[in-house]
């Protein structure tokens, strides 16, 4: 029995609470001993990240218990937040301190660095016998003091190497006598140009350092092969490929594609490919979506059959087992393949689970913008006993992602499945400076952010309704951060849009460039232009610049500690909104930062978008709280004690 329902107003079994609850956080996974552990955030547990295994009963038990909250800042976005040893040493970033604990078998904890103000640590690794780490050491000058450090068992710290601005991806060799490692300096990015160095580790220290790489790339994560050949990956092509380098010889790539292997350096803890013991590797090849390969020695690709399809990461590797992380059709998790055998375990995941009828399957989609083209996934409103109207075009939710170099796959994931079950579509749009299509297509952006990614979304949804996908009547645009920003600034460029939802967006680039952290203190040099040169350019395309442009209703949410895209920000597109009346709704969630752990908070923000559709776009949503859309509302009704109230604040992140 098929009802026929107006869209947006289909029953859906699929609540925000199951949602958010069906979207776990990975950090990291490793062999340790006969076990698997990983980094996993626990929503219920105000987004806390555990460190779990599974015991033989195939029971989930926390090795990292509450309190303790593996949590790196380094960079503001971290990662690397945790290590063992074989014989099961822990060793974690606690997130209060910052400082590196150590858990040992017996449960008993032991802090091995110091508490000597802001001083952070991520990215740590244990490499033949020894913990390294990232540190980042703030003090007077705004530039962080980054070095890469060796932490003994009791608490001795050795900086092997300083020197840069940033500095990641330490590498020490088999016999532990050369360190490799990935640095940068303003104002490039790691996805911009970076150098390989390598060096000789003599008395606790790295000397006779060279530089691998051109200079002129992007090189990232250093490993060594058991014959003490370096691996690297590098981009002189425009792709990113694995290249091996020896003492006698130079960087050669290894079976090279039309495929990027690596990706934007967000988080310190990303691998895209892992050396086997054989000689060969498992890598990760982006092209649109992810595909997992086996390359051997003689640089024959073989295709791992794994459902794998998007943000697939190489997390360890023991003998012919490699562990993996990443989303699959409804599954987030992290799986262990065997290369010999062939076989294929989840070993821990979340997701939708309920019928496959529910989940939507992404679709591909390539539409002509002024740029050149531009790539999309677009997933339908699916449900498996409801159709909407004959002669009546389906809403649609154009998502645009952050930072802006992230990239999204054709991976329905639950947050799609609770819109698309209530007859609204996701297009989800992979617009110029996106990762995963090459360097010409992520620099597309150069020079052009508010330009080429407005004029690429708004192709997107344009091109799409133009096809009869969707109503051009009912398309709303929502995004964070990065994507916040392309969401104001196509607002008030454009009226492609019928209702925005901007998550901790950008809107003055002014401000960004003033307040925002290191990492991307120079960030806008490449996006933008230089200060002040290119100052007038940061004052046309801000959003904030043309408040006359805000005329349609807006859903802002905001994290009260957000460091990367300040508050500040947030509450100016709400006061420009006040000022001319626009219907509008803002939401500040305490405790929360850039993005969105606690599981309150994800089920809070998940009810008050699906209401903010059903006022704008005149569908009922009797399943959640009505929202209050008069011009000059402040509070989005939220819980008192997630959000601010009209005046005051009441009473943790989601990266880019």
């Amino acid at each position: 029995m098929v009802d026929t329902l107006p869209y947006g107003s289909w029953p859906s079994p699929l609540s925000a609470a199951a949602a958010a609850a069906a979207a776990p956080r990975f950090d990291g996974a490793a062999f340790v001993g006969d076990e698997i552990w990983w980094g996993e955030s626990i929503p219920s547990e105000g987004g806390r990240t555990a460190v779990r295994r599974r015991d033989a009963g195939g029971r989930i038990v926390d090795v990292l218990p509450a309190p303790w909250n593996a949590r790196s800042r380094v960079h503001e976005y971290g990662g690397g937040s945790w290590a063992a040893s074989p014989d099961g040493l822990l060793f974690f970033v606690e997130k209060s301190d910052q400082r590196i604990w150590l858990l040992r078998a017996d449960g008993t904890t032991v802090a091995l660095t110091d508490d000597d103000g802001d001083v952070r640590y991520g990215g740590l690794s244990w490499q033949q016998g020894t913990l390294l780490a990232v540190r980042e050491a703030h003090g007077r000058s705004p530039v962080p003091a980054r070095s890469i450090v060796a932490i003994s068992t009791a608490g001795h710290l050795t900086t092997l190497t300083e020197g840069s601005d940033f500095l990641a991806q330490p590498a020490l060799s088999p016999d532990g006598g050369r360190l490799a490692w990935v640095a940068w300096n303003h104002p490039d990015m790691p996805w911009d140009r970076t150098t390989l160095q390598l060096g000789r580790v003599a008395h606790g220290r790295v000397t006779e350092v060279r530089t691998v790489s051109s200079g002129r790339t992007a090189a990232l994560q250093p490993e060594w092969t058991a014959e003490g050949d370096l691996l690297f990956l590098d981009d002189p092509t425009g792709r990113w490929n694995i290249f091996r380098v020896s003492d006698e010889t130079a960087p050669a790539a290894v079976s090279p594609a039309d495929a990027d292997t690596g990706g934007a350096l967000w988080v310190l803890g990303s691998r895209w490919y892992a050396p086997l013991p054989d000689g060969g590797a498992l890598a990760v090849r982006t092209d649109g979506h992810d595909e997992v390969v086996l390359v051997d020695r003689a640089g024959v690709v073989t295709s791992v059959d794994i459902p794998v399809r998007s943000r697939a990461l190489v997390e360890a590797v023991d003998g012919p087992r490699v562990l993996l992380s990443g989303a699959a059709p409804g599954v987030s998790g992290v799986w262990v393949v065997d290369t010999v055998r062939g076989s294929v375990e989840l070993v821990r995941g979340g997701g939708f689970e309920g019928d496959p009828a529910w989940l939507p399957q992404g679709r591909g989609v390539t539409f002509d913008g002024p740029h050149g083209p531009v790539h999309a996934v677009d997933y339908r409103p699916t449900h498996p006993h409801v159709v909407g109207p004959d002669g009546e075009r389906p809403p649609y939710l154009v998502w645009v992602h952050g930072g802006p170099t992230a990239h999204v796959g054709d991976v329905a994931e639950p947050k799609v499945a609770y819109f698309t079950s209530r007859g609204i579509g996701i297009l989800d749009v992979n617009y110029g400076g996106s990762t995963g299509y090459g360097r010409a297509y992520r620099e597309r952006l150069r020079g052009q952010w508010g330009v080429v990614d407005v004029d690429d979304v708004v192709a997107a949804a344009s091109g799409f309704a133009a096809e009869g996908g969707a109503d051009p009547a009912r398309l709303a645009i929502e995004g964070g951060s990065a994507g916040g920003w392309t969401v104001l600034a196509a607002l008030v460029g454009s009226d492609a849009f019928a209702a925005g939802v901007s998550r901790y967006g950008v809107g003055d680039a002014r401000a960004l460039a003033a307040d925002t952290h290191d990492f991307e203190a120079r960030y806008l040099d490449g996006l933008i232009g230089p200060l002040p040169e290119a100052e007038q350019l940061y004052v046309e395309r801000s959003p904030l610049s043309r408040p006359e442009g805000f005329r349609v209703p807006l859903l802002i949410l905001q994290g009260a500690e957000d460091a990367v895209v300040p508050p500040a920000q947030s509450e100016a597109i709400r006061d420009a909104l006040a000022a001319r009346g626009v219907p509008h709704a803002y939401v500040l969630y305490d405790g929360e930062g850039h993005g969105f752990r606690r599981q309150e908070t994800v089920v809070h923000a998940l009810e008050t978008e699906l209401a903010f559709l059903g006022a704008v776009f005149g569908f009922p949503t009797p399943d959640v709280p009505p929202i209050d859309l008069r011009p000059g509302t402040r509070d989005a009704g939220a819980p008192a004690t997630d959000v601010e109230t009209t005046e005051g604040r009441t009473t943790e992140d989601q990266t880019r």
